[in-house]
């Protein structure tokens, strides 16, 4: 995990990690990066979670039928 990227995500942080508060930005950038990468890594990671990846022509638009 690079400074950079690590820089990047604290100074955007998601509406509800702001409203939760942090008193270092910058660590909770890392611990969401680093799980983020884990997920990544090992789809199995997270217990009843699953990686999905699809290509955006893949994808089903709520008024068509799946191609």
């Amino acid at each position: 995990m690079t400074d950079e990227r690590t820089g990047r995500r604290a100074s955007d942080l998601l509406p509800e990690e702001t409203a939760g508060g942090s008193d270092d930005p910058r660590a909770q950038a890392e611990a969401i990066l680093a799980d983020s990468d884990e997920r990544q890594d090992d789809p199995g990671a997270a217990p009843d979670s699953f990686l999905e990846r699809r290509r955006s022509d893949e994808t089903v638009y709520p008024d068509e039928a799946p191609r």
